[in-house]
């Protein structure tokens, strides 16, 4: 059994600062990519738009919308994603959610999700 647990979410004013983070846990062999996934209000879930992703040597890859005010992070000891959010606009309001390739100590590699967390902007 393997779990994805987001915290961090909240509300935070247009230009203000937050920070996500996703921690696995379970019967974990091995953790690849990791990735942020973000899912706006009214969108379906195969909508949602690829934030942020970090592979497991550090290579990290973002969307247009948000490059150069968010950073992606993880702790491959704490089995742990981060997304520090900086500058933020209305426009990043959604349900952010993590994303992670794991292989599991039977041997079987599958994509797994957090639950999700609402970021809301507005002031």
């Amino acid at each position: 059994q393997v779990q994805l647990v987001e915290s961090g979410g909240g509300l935070v004013q247009p230009g203000g600062s937050l920070r996500l983070s996703c921690a696995a846990s379970g019967s974990i062999s091995s953790i690849y990519a990791m990735n942020w996934y973000r899912q706006a209000l009214g969108l379906q879930r195969e909508q949602s738009e690829l934030v942020a992703a970090i592979t497991n040597v550090g290579n990290t890859n973002y969307a247009d919308s948000v490059k150069g005010r968010f950073t992606i992070s993880r702790e491959n000891a704490k089995n742990t994603v981060y997304l520090q959010m900086n500058n933020v606009k209305p426009e990043d309001t959604a349900v952010y959610y993590c994303n992670a390739r794991i292989r599991t100590q039977l041997l079987r590699t599958g994509d797994y999700w957090g639950q999700g967390t609402q970021v809301t902007v507005s002031s």
